[in-house]
């Protein structure tokens, strides 16, 4: 889950100046530092296409507006980020209509995309170094001096641009080797066998896209198979690796011991010696396809739903314990089971598939067993597609998701 920040409280007091942008350069919020700064109202920014709003003065020159539309173009086409160093752009001043007051600025521009992955808005970072270009220094200095000043902050800014190019193409390498890191952790070989269970992981947007959410599906022969789902708290490498252990050892101790609770009570006793395991959450079950019965215990995570052929729903929420680690003294776990009947369907899922901020988590359930009974006819593979659309997180969401869904 994700911090409950108020990010609009956040920029306003951020000495900062921040504004935002949509595709067609329009503003759509500035900062107070941004209106301080300015000398503007937000009536007259807020709405406003940015260079009628903010127009350059036209007595000196129109490189810096074709700078700065330059950079917002690029950033639009690339979706990487800008920076436009010690650039001259002056500002209306409110007490003459026509009057321009000198202003040098360095400027940040940051992408931030929509569902479809294109850029949807803009951060511009704006910083004043008005009064460092008209420092004593400077204003000692003859104009080849304060030119060539000019020219080495410049040649060190592009020197910046070259060192943060290399460091996103590290970003990019260390989030492919991360991937691959995940995909190994994430490989089911029985899963291979069941054409009736689809699985979806989708890390959190935010992450280098390895996470802590997990799943994992295991053949009990003759006629039983168990599967689970499971979430570590945190996000990135250290998380994933947590995640990792503990679902090895789950997948180990299910074969010796088929019993749900038993296993989560083992995999709870290993998660006290596992730096960064506690309160991580899981829930397995055991599903009997003779006795047409599936057995499940839960260890702090969110219920898993049956969804009947008749399009209602059933919670698994008879045999539910505090996460893995919780209690200081080992107390043996609940167990439950329901029977099924063929057809029906089981779907496992961690929080990210469901929870929004300032929402309760019973609607977050109740959207998903709403949208489990519009589509229930589907496969499993399309099921998982569609829900994963119905809930609006098919291209990922704040938090990890892992999703399993079972043809019972």
């Amino acid at each position: 889950m994700t911090a409950d920040i108020d990010f609009t409280a956040f920029f306003d007091a951020t000495p900062s100046p921040y504004l935002v942008l949509d595709r067609d350069l329009v503003i759509r919020y500035v900062n107070l530092a941004c209106l301080r700064t300015a000398g503007r109202t937000e009536e007259d920014l807020v709405g406003k296409y940015f260079f009628d709003a903010l127009p350059e003065n036209p007595g000196i020159h129109d490189e810096a507006e074709r700078n700065l539309k330059a950079s917002l173009l690029r950033l639009l086409d690339t979706g990487e980020p800008e920076t436009v160093v010690l650039e001259r752009y002056d500002l209306p001043r409110p007490d003459q209509p026509d009057g321009f007051e000198e202003r040098w600025w360095s400027v940040i521009h940051t992408p931030l995309s929509g569902p479809d992955g294109k850029v949807k808005w803009i951060i511009q970072q704006m910083e004043d170094v008005t009064a460092f270009v008209h420092s004593p220094r400077t204003r000692q200095c003859s104009m080849e001096q304060a030119a060539g000043m000019s020219a080495e902050l410049y040649a060190r800014a592009r020197e910046l641009d070259r060192l943060n190019q290399e460091l996103r193409q590290a970003h990019a390498r260390e989030q492919q080797v991360a991937v691959t890191l995940q995909e190994a952790m994430l490989f089911v070989p029985d899963l291979d066998r069941h054409s009736n269970i689809a699985v979806r992981y989708l890390p959190a947007t935010a992450s280098l896209n390895v996470c802590g959410d997990w799943y994992d599906v295991v053949d009990l022969p003759p006629d039983r198979y168990a599967v689970a789902v499971g979430d570590v708290v945190g996000h990135g490498l250290s998380a994933a690796a947590v995640m990792g252990m503990l679902r090895s050892a789950l997948s180990a101790v299910i074969r010796a011991i088929p019993s749900p609770a038993q296993a989560l009570e083992v995999l709870g006793l290993y998660a006290r010696s596992v730096d960064g395991a506690m309160a991580a959450t899981a829930v397995k079950v055991l599903i009997d396809t003779r006795s047409k019965l599936i057995i499940y215990s839960n260890a702090g995570h969110l219920p898993p739903v049956l969804l009947h052929s008749d399009g209602t729903c059933e919670l698994l929420d008879k045999a539910t314990d505090p996460p893995l680690g919780a209690r200081e003294h080992h107390v043996p776990r609940p167990q439950a089971g329901v029977g099924y009947a063929p057809g029906d369907t089981l779907v496992l899922y961690t929080d990210g598939l469901i929870e929004r901020r300032d929402e309760d988590i019973d609607t977050g359930i109740e959207r998903l067993s709403t949208a489990l009974a519009q589509d229930q006819a589907l496969s499993p593979d399309l099921l998982a597609d569609a829900l994963l659309a119905r809930l609006d997180v098919a291209d990922g969401a704040p938090d990890d998701i892992a999703l399993v869904i079972i043809r019972l």
